[in-house]
């Protein structure tokens, strides 16, 4: 499968952004998929992840509460809302799929798209 993040761009802090993420293939219903960030200089990070059904979401305590992560089996794409954005928040986010084991953990994703960057200016 092939995933396609968009949505990125250069916003003030408070302010609200959508990323999406598009995926090619049938089997995109069956997936997990999860949201990563990297800021400069820092490691990858856990954003959050949804279930194959949209039933469940989990997100970083640092997100939570302003994220929200929902998908769109019938269209195959995941949205990840961000609302109320800090500075903090700026990095390149990148969605993934199918992870074989704990969804937090970026090394355990199968399929990775390109990363989509966020800039949150103070």
């Amino acid at each position: 499968v092939q995933l396609q993040a968009s949505g990125g761009g250069l916003v003030q802090a408070g302010d609200s952004l959508r990323l999406s993420c598009t995926a090619s293939g049938r089997a995109f219903s069956n997936y997990f998929m999860g949201w990563f960030r990297q800021a400069p200089g820092k490691e990858r990070e856990f954003v959050a992840a949804v279930s194959w059904n949209g039933v469940y979401s989990y997100y970083a305590d640092s997100v939570k509460d302003r994220f929200t992560l929902s998908r769109n089996n019938a269209k195959n794409t995941v949205y990840l809302e961000m609302n109320s954005l800090k500075p903090e928040d700026t990095a390149v986010y990148s969605c993934a799929a199918d992870p074989k084991g704990d969804y937090d953990n970026p090394r355990v994703y199968i399929h990775w798209g390109q990363g989509t960057l966020v800039t949150v200016s103070s």
